[in-house]
């Protein structure tokens, strides 16, 4: 498998790998750590899924996605910390003040799994942030060891994923997720 990964600008592809089957449901659509929780509630059925195709219009668009050749395998989120939840965050610390941005989702399309697509996302989302002048990419994965993790929260990303990338451990945050802690790992891109 060769993977390209490109800018989330195509609405249907993001909608194959992140949207709901059904049109009218109400989950994630990746916002929950996007836009804040009064316009994350009322955006329900359709109305989601037509404020992210809103994003991806956008310049930049909200994240990046992995393609096998045309197919859409993987997305992941990123955008500067200053335009998410994390921003406010009393879970996850700031470790300075520099204008970094935040990777918080990796998804991977079942079928597509364990044949490197996250590793991919990383780097293409490491990529992205780069280019758009992030000075660095700041992520907020699971500490999980080798324990297992539910495929459902591990969008968060596991820490071995995310230090092979070149991440470090930059602080601990008291958020937990699947029972699992989160830690702030950073890459520096300056």
């Amino acid at each position: 498998m060769s993977i390209e990964v490109r800018p989330a600008s195509v609405y249907e592809d993001v909608r194959a790998v992140i949207g709901p089957k059904s049109p009218t449901a109400n989950v994630c659509f990746c916002l929950s750590y996007r836009i804040g929780s009064r316009l994350n509630t009322s955006l329900v059925g359709p109305a989601r899924g037509e404020y992210v195709a809103g994003l991806c219009r956008a310049d930049p668009p909200p994240g990046v996605l992995a393609y096998d050749g045309d197919e859409p395998v993987g997305w992941a989120a990123v955008a500067p910390r200053a335009e998410t939840s994390f921003a406010r965050s009393g879970k996850i610390p700031h470790v300075d003040d520099l204008p970094v941005w935040s990777l918080w989702c990796v998804r991977v399309r079942p079928g597509h799994r364990k044949q490197g697509v996250s590793h991919a996302l990383i780097a293409g989302a490491v990529a992205f942030a780069r280019e758009h002048g992030a000075p660095a990419v700041e992520a907020y994965p699971l500490d999980n060891g080798d324990a297992r993790v539910d495929l459902t929260m591990a969008y968060a990303g596991l820490r071995k994923n995310f230090a092979r990338a070149g991440f470090v451990h930059a602080a601990d945050t008291t958020s937990v997720l699947a029972g699992h802690p989160r830690i702030l790992m950073r890459l520096d891109l300056r």
